[in-house]
């Protein structure tokens, strides 16, 4: 009988902070609440795609460990200027552990609403929080997800701010971010090599470097033409790694049309942030991106952003400024970009013009 009165207490005390998914299980009328519908000009035109015969680079990395590593690298540079994304398949993560993260992620936000709301928080600095929507500090319309923001690295000094339910979270969440690790690192130095750089220079740019992940949910929406799981926007971080459920909603823009970015079994998703634009003096660009929802299907993703230290000075490698290639920023730390990033409501591509030469 206490823990009832214990959870009843608790649920009290987080009265007028809303999760969306906590809405959707309440609502019963097949629309959408006011604050989520976007002015008509800004709706996703779902009928306005790109081909779905068309698709990003799928690069197999496991062809990195032979005779066939230059070819890789070639291809991760080509991907990094055309598309600003790419897949991957052979990336040395287990498929249990890619399972298991989606698993416990789903069962997380299944959680009862007073078990959730313990982590909630609106403050974009603290380094564990459950969240909705974006910025709901300054946004004028919301996005239709939920997410759970957790910093990873190093893993031993965060680890322990993690939720403890469901038991084995933890657990399994810790192996995955230690494994994208690996992987981040491997890639960033593919990126290096591709821009005829030493490999370790990207991860050394990095300064001592940063690891965050958000675990989105994206509920059902009965009116999805209406509003996004996320607008058009950037990365502000280095790169992003995304593992994304079985349930399409990852879009990119391409040549002035959205593409859709459907799963493939035992992939990961690898999109250029705003820092390695910089770091490569505009070679490789961020591309604008957003998730759309479904009106069937509940979508689990987990995005690792791998990012420079706070204090980490970000500019254009030396080696790539030329007379033909001039340095597009000035110099700047990434704490200085994260925060107007920040203040942007998502609108990193201004955010980067706030630091061009």
């Amino acid at each position: 009988m206490s823990n009832k009165l214990d959870c009843m207490g608790m649920c009290s005390e987080f009265s007028k902070m809303v999760l969306l998914s906590d809405i959707v299980r309440r609502e019963t009328s097949g629309c959408i609440p006011s604050s989520y519908v976007r002015p008509k000009n800004e709706r996703p035109n779902l009928l306005d795609m790109e081909s779905s015969d068309v698709s990003i680079p799928l690069i197999n990395l496991h062809e990195m460990d032979d005779h066939q590593h230059s070819l890789v690298v070639k291809a991760i540079g080509e991907a990094c200027k055309s598309d600003g994304f790419f897949m991957v398949k052979n990336h040395g993560i287990p498929e249990t552990v890619l399972s298991e993260m989606l698993r416990i992620s789903k069962e997380y936000f299944k959680l009862p609403e007073c078990e959730r709301m313990k982590a909630y928080s609106d403050d974009p600095k603290k380094t564990m929080r459950l969240s909705t929507s974006c910025n709901v500090k300054i946004e004028k319309v919301a996005s239709w997800r939920d997410y759970l923001r957790l910093h990873c690295y190093p893993l031993k000094d965060f680890i322990h701010q993690w939720p403890s339910n469901p038991h084995s979270f933890q657990e399994i969440v810790g192996e995955y971010c230690k494994r994208v690790r690996e992987l981040a690192l491997k890639l960033l130095e593919a990126i290096s090599e591709s821009l005829g750089m030493e490999k370790k220079y990207m991860e050394k740019a990095l300064g001592k470097q940063g690891q965050h992940m958000a675990i989105n949910y994206y509920p059902p929406c009965p009116q999805p033409e209406l509003t996004f799981g996320l607008p058009g926007h950037n990365d502000p971080n280095a790169i992003t790694i995304l593992l994304q459920d079985t349930v399409p909603g990852l879009q990119i823009l391409r040549n002035g049309k959205w593409l859709a970015v459907n799963p493939l079994p035992n992939t990961l998703i690898i999109n250029i942030g705003n820092q390695i634009e910089v770091l490569s003096n505009g070679r490789y660009k961020s591309v604008l991106h957003r998730a759309i929802v479904n009106k069937d299907n509940e979508r689990i993703s987990v995005a690792t952003f791998y990012c420079p230290s706070y204090d980490a000075v970000m500019e254009p490698a030396r080696e790539l400024v030329d007379e033909e290639h001039p340095r597009i920023t000035k110099a700047f730390t990434y704490g200085e970009y994260y925060d107007q990033f920040w203040n942007l409501d998502l609108q990193s591509e201004s955010c980067l013009d706030l630091f061009k030469v």
